[in-house]
């Protein structure tokens, strides 16, 4: 079972955690949404079988790491500032990762260590302006 973990489940996760829910059990996915308000974590994952609600505070990295590599992939869907601790600590525990932000010279650092530990970081794809906005709010 692929295990997929998503980190903030704020009003920009809403498609992203919808989309996945409708997937899991075909596709034999577990997915975890981690928010530091655990009962909005549970409200977007609407009882979703093989989905679960988390807690933590993501940016410490004693409290992040233990859920990283629990984790086959992770999304960052917290604010742009944050990803960078995050990348670094998918780089080093071999884990693949998704954001929403774009490239930053930090994130671009990170490319020689990504290549030799095989991870992958997919940042945005450039699809201004402001797609990804207008897909969240599709249903509201």
């Amino acid at each position: 079972m692929k295990k997929i973990l998503v980190i903030g489940a704020g009003r920009s996760s809403s498609s992203l955690i919808r989309y996945l829910t409708e997937l899991l059990v075909s596709n034999n996915w577990h997915l975890r949404i981690a928010d530091r308000d655990l009962d909005l974590a549970k409200e977007k994952i609407n009882g979703a079988a093989n989905a679960e609600a988390i807690s933590f505070n993501a940016l410490k990295s004693e409290e992040r790491i233990p859920h990283l590599e629990w984790a086959d992939i992770v999304v960052s869907m917290l604010p742009a500032a944050f990803h960078l601790d995050i990348a670094k600590d998918c780089v080093l525990l071999k884990k693949n990762l998704i954001t929403p932000s774009y490239i930053t010279s930090e994130m671009k650092a990170l490319e020689e260590d990504c290549k030799a530990n095989g991870v992958f970081i997919l940042n945005e794809l450039g699809l201004d302006p402001g797609i990804d906005h207008m897909s969240a709010m599709k249903d509201y």
